[in-house]
C-alpha cells in the first residue's frame, strides 16, 4: 500500500526544469533507497516533498495517505508524520540534547529519550545533558539527528545521505537505527549515492536529470554502480571511485 505518491511531480528553478513529471509510489512500511550520481535532483526532491520554502512551486501533486500536500508549509507536513533527516544536520546553541530530542518525541518521558540515545551508538549518561552545538562532531550530531527521528516515530522519515561525516562502526548503528524505524511501521526513503546504503533497503528508484530511469529490486538498481551507469538519454556518466559511490 502506498503511503506517499508523486503524480507528475515536476520544479523547476530559475528557469531550469530540476524535477521532470516524476511518478513514484513509495510503500508504507518499507525502505526505499532514492539512488543517482550528484546533481540529479535527490536532495531537491527531498526538498520539495517536505515543502520547504522555494520548493513548492510544483506542477503535479504529493499525496499523503491519499490526500494532497500542495499548500500545506514544512511546519503542517510535519504534523502529519512527514520529517527530514540532513546530510548536515543543524546546531542549536542553548538547547541540550535531551531537550532536543523530546521536543519531537512521541514518548516524552526520561526512559525513552535515553532508549533513542542509545539505540544510535551514543551513550545517554555522556550526551543527554551535552549542548546541541559545534562542541559535537558532524557524526555526532547526526547520531543524535537520527535519536530524534527514533523517538518521534514518523509515519515518513527521509534520510539525505545518512553515511555522511559517519565512520564505519558507527554506521551500522544508524543502519540498524533504520531497521527499527522500518519496524515501528515507518516508511523510510535513503537518499544515496553509495552502495552501502542502498542494500539496506527494501527497493529502490534510480535517479537521473530530475527523471527516474529506473526502479525496482535492490539487486536490479546494483547493476548501476557495476555498469557505471543505466543508459538514459542524459550525458551524465559518473565517475566511481571507492565502494561504487559516485564521486
Amino acid at each position: 500500500m502506498g503511503v506517499m505518491e508523486l503524480k507528475g511531480l515536476s520544479l523547476a528553478l530559475n528557469g531550469k526544469k530540476i524535477l521532470d513529471h516524476l511518478e513514484i509510489d513509495f510503500w508504507e512500511g518499507h525502505i526505499h533507497a532514492l539512488v543517482g550520481p550528484n546533481g540529479a535532483g535527490k536532495s531537491t526532491l527531498a526538498a520539495t516533498i517536505m515543502g520547504l520554502a522555494g520548493y513548492r512551486n510544483v506542477e503535479g501533486d504529493i499525496l499523503f495517505e491519499g490526500q494532497s500536500l500542495l499548500g500545506l508549509d514544512v511546519d503542517q507536513r510535519a504534523r502529519k508524520g512527514m520529517t527530514l533527516g540532513w546530510q548536515e544536520p543543524a546546531r542549536y546553541e542553548g538547547l541540550k540534547v535531551r531537550q532536543f530530542i523530546r521536543a519531537a518525541a512521541r514518548d516524552k518521558s526520561a526512559p525513552r529519550i535515553a532508549e533513542a540515545l542509545s539505540r544510535v551508538g551514543l551513550e545517554p549518561a555522556e550526551y543527554l545533558d551535552r549542548a546541541v552545538d559545534k562542541t559535537l562532531s558532524g557524526g555526532e550530531r547526526k547520531k543524535i539527528e537520527l535519536a530524534s527521528i527514533l523517538a518521534m516515530q514518523p509515519r515518513v522519515v527521509l534520510l539525505d545521505e545518512p553515511d555522511s561525516g559517519i565512520d564505519v562502526e558507527s554506521l551500522e548503528r544508524i543502519f540498524d537505527a533504520v531497521k527499527a524505524l522500518r519496524e515501528m511501521g515507518s516508511t523510510v526513503i535513503l537518499i544515496t549515492h553509495s552502495l552501502t546504503v542502498l542494500k539496506q533497503a527494501d527497493h529502490a528508484f534510480l535517479m537521473c536529470h530530475g527523471k527516474i530511469i529506473d526502479k525496482g529490486a535492490v539487486e536490479r538498481i546494483v547493476r548501476y554502480f557495476e555498469n557505471k551507469c543505466l543508459l538514459c538519454d542524459h550525458k551524465n556518466v559518473p565517475v566511481l571511485d571507492g565502494e561504487g559511490e559516485s564521486a
